[in-house]
């Protein structure tokens, strides 16, 4: 094979920026969540989480936008994050649970996924 198709670097470019991106959606839900358990900053613990979180997440987001479309990266970011931290409300009995709140995490899941097969 010619030079870049055989170039063993070209994988790495194209997933890096997604796996970043993923983990950055995941840390954004643990950053949302901690921000609601910091009672206006007031308590310690979930305040440092959010902070820590927040500046990884931010990171990875940036790190991703680097490589992928700014608009693609941020939806399928924003996506991630509002569907675990709604699954995680959820579980832990903060939200409700219902068809339609379902039908729509679904829906969100599947525009996260289809925007991940069009790039």
């Amino acid at each position: 094979m010619p030079y870049p198709a055989c170039d063993k670097t070209a994988l790495k470019d194209v997933v890096v920026p997604w796996i970043v991106l993923a983990l950055s959606g995941v840390l954004e839900a643990v950053w949302a969540t901690a921000l609601g358990k910091s009672d206006g900053f007031a308590r310690l613990a979930p305040s440092v989480v959010f902070f820590v979180a927040l500046a990884a997440s931010m990171t990875g987001l940036g790190y991703a936008m680097q490589q992928l479309p700014a608009a693609t990266a941020y939806a399928v970011w924003v996506g991630i994050g509002a569907v675990l931290t709604l699954v995680y409300a959820t579980v832990t009995g903060v939200e409700s649970v219902s068809l339609l709140k379902a039908m729509f995490m679904v829906s969100i899941v599947l525009g996260v996924v289809g925007l991940k097969l069009v790039h």
